[in-house]
């Protein structure tokens, strides 16, 4: 079984079209579909209609010279 997450659009006629991903075979198979009560609200498709991410930075100077990251010597 696979389980495919998509969002479609519902027109006038109250019809869907999906377009399947080739991994699933041409034949009879059985389907479930599950409808939210909400409607989905539009997300953008690319990064250009979102700005971007504004992480802060502290910046404390160099490391010492003598500063050593092994296991041994952090415990």
């Amino acid at each position: 079984m696979k389980t495919i997450e998509t969002i479609a659009t519902v027109n006038a006629d109250r019809k869907i079209t999906l377009q399947l991903p080739p991994e699933i075979s041409p034949g009879e198979h059985q389907i479930r579909l599950a409808i939210g009560e909400k409607l989905v609200a539009e997300k953008p498709t690319t990064n250009k209609e979102r700005p971007p991410l504004d992480f802060p930075a502290i910046t404390v100077g160099t490391w010492p010279a003598d500063l050593s990251l092994r296991r041994e010597d952090m415990y």
